[in-house]
């Protein structure tokens, strides 16, 4: 709350305890605290203004065609399940006989010619068949029996040909061109917080990391992954390497050089970052390889959800990979938060594995009886599949896996992706986050910049400390944390303009600021939201004036 002048914040005369009860929010419940402020104030409104809520990260784009054709294949595979127990009125229908499936899906195709999605289940047999050098009728009978739920996941890590066709989508869009040597093994999980809450659970079980071990953060970051090593399950000690927005949000020499310290056991970070939406750089990715090199035992995990929506990504799986543990989501870029699609990446030479093998013999003793119910060779369990193992309580192993259909959607999406070549979809989401971004600054009054080449643009912060100190010096950022309330800013923007942002504080970000997601609304939105905000900006600059005397001009924002 501002001093000696009332304010319509949410957060009005809010005990120092109420503040601290706030802060300590995850900035997703903190979202919803703005959005009763948003939906329930006391300034009057027009009756159709609506609230925006730009603190969603859920785009409101989606991939349509790798959709129909999930569809379509839905409904050939339900014409292949009734050709068995056809005698039977009462809706039976049986599994898809392999012999001739590959003849009946062509006719299925010319009975459909022109309707959407055939043409790209025509495409995508013909790319397994003749690009990846697959069986199209060991595929088509995989995705069939997939579509239709009809078995367990077999294996139960990943469908056998889904896995390959994933691997080579998640190596054209995390690898790329960078040289890589080996193999690496798939696990299809429900979402990239499935992944996050199944490592951070095998890597306890296998004293991978332990109760008052230390890991390391790239920050800002993803809030959950300062959350969880707090819990009791966990109880690490972190250390922070700050990304600083004065420097593009990069991480500088000296604290990725904390990487040296043999007490990290492990460094987990989002890239691009979430929430600034920022690729590390090519020299900060290669001082974290050549410390690899020095710190064989260090385990990465790099968390590239964003990965797609940037130019030319290479992920740090690609530089360090058996180091390094790939966590992907389909969630983002392809408008599939709902079918929790994602996927976990391990080398198959890493060191995770390793670090097993190198245990106790006490350690060791105990996972083997861990374990020894699901292989008669436990002790040579490889990490990735104790993921799967440990995903269903080890006891549940045998019935483990995403569900079948999520696979088929999963597949889908990567060869939509694989057989794009000239990368339509890609350009045409970069330019359509991008032009929001542009919108969203020019009404604050701020030069968009878009010159970086690792800027992302999927959210985008509002750094209120240094946007202020850049436009009106630091005295007025000063003025402005001795009389405000840390939230006090975005709930005003909630009470007055209905505009919903999450705290940059709530990401690790070392200054008060707003994340905006350019995802989930559209453009004129965005032309809404910086004016409210260049608004904002200019009722503290005249309050500044009438406190101190200033002539500040209210309308410089830059």
């Amino acid at each position: 709350m501002t001093k000696g002048k009332s304010s319509s914040s949410a957060a009005d005369g809010a005990s120092s305890s109420e503040q601290a009860k706030l802060a300590a929010l995850s900035p997703f419940e903190f979202k919803d605290e703005l959005i009763k402020a948003a939906g329930g104030g006391a300034v009057e409104r027009p009756a159709n203004s609506a609230m925006l809520n730009a603190g969603r990260g859920n785009p409101n784009f989606l991939a349509t065609i790798p959709r129909h054709g999930f569809w379509q294949l839905g409904l050939f595979a339900m014409r292949e399940a009734e050709r068995s127990f056809a005698h039977m009125p009462e809706g039976v229908g049986g599994f898809p006989k392999r012999d001739g499936l590959t003849e009946r899906f062509e006719l299925f195709l010319r009975e459909n010619r022109g309707v959407p999605g055939i043409d790209f289940l025509r495409g995508a047999v013909s790319y397994v068949r003749d690009q990846l050098g697959l069986s199209a009728g060991d595929f088509l009978y995989e995705m069939c029996e997939g579509i239709l739920a009809s078995n367990y996941p077999v294996p139960d890590r990943m469908l056998k040909l889904s896995e390959i066709i994933v691997g080579q989508y998640l190596r054209r869009e995390m690898i790329g061109k960078h040289p890589f040597v080996g193999e690496f093994d798939v696990f299809a999980v429900e979402g990239g917080t499935a992944a996050m809450t199944y490592i951070f659970n095998t890597m306890r079980e296998n004293r991978l990391i332990r109760a008052g071990d230390t890991i390391a953060l790239g920050m800002p970051i993803f809030t959950p992954y300062i959350e969880i090593p707090r819990l009791n399950d966990y109880q690490l000690n972190v250390i922070n390497l700050n990304a600083a927005v004065e420097n593009n949000w990069q991480y500088s020499k000296a604290e990725l050089d904390k990487l040296r310290d043999p007490k990290v056991k492990a460094f987990f970070l989002v890239n691009p970052s979430n929430p600034p939406s920022v690729r590390i750089s090519d020299e900060s990715l290669e001082q974290i390889a050549d410390i690899v090199k020095e710190r064989p035992d260090l385990i990465l995990l790099t968390d590239d959800v964003y990965g797609t929506f940037a130019d030319n990504f290479v992920s740090l799986f690609a530089l360090a990979p058996k180091n390094t543990i790939l966590v992907y989501s389909y969630s983002k870029y392809f408008g599939a938060t709902g079918w929790r699609l994602g996927a976990i990446a391990t080398h198959r030479d890493n060191v995770l594995d390793r670090l097993i093998a190198e245990l106790p013999k006490d350690v060791k003793k105990e996972l083997h009886g861990r374990y020894e119910s699901i292989t008669t060779e436990p002790d040579k369990l490889k990490f990735i599949d104790r993921l799967v193992a440990d995903s269903r309580t080890v006891a549940l192993n045998h019935t483990a896996g995403l569900s079948t259909p999520q696979q088929v959607q999963m597949v889908l999406f990567s060869l939509f992706s694989l057989m794009d070549t000239p990368d339509a979809y890609k350009c045409a989401l970069k330019r359509l986050i991008r032009s929001r971004k542009r919108a969203l600054y020019e009404e604050i009054g701020i030069s968009f910049d878009d010159d970086d080449p690792n800027q992302v643009d999927y959210y985008t912060i509002l750094d209120m400390e240094f946007l202020g100190e850049r436009a009106h010096g630091r005295e007025f950022v000063e003025w402005i944390k001795k009389n405000t309330q840390p939230s006090e800013l975005l709930f005003r923007l909630a009470r007055e303009a209905r505009v919903v942002l999450l705290p940059g504080r709530g990401f690790g970000t070392p200054h008060p600021s707003g994340r905006v997601s350019l995802a989930n609304l559209n453009e004129s939105d965005y032309r809404l939201i910086g004016r409210a905000v260049r608004k904002l900006i200019e009722e503290y600059v005249e309050r500044f004036n009438a406190a101190t005397g200033k002539h500040l001009d209210k309308s410089k924002v830059k």
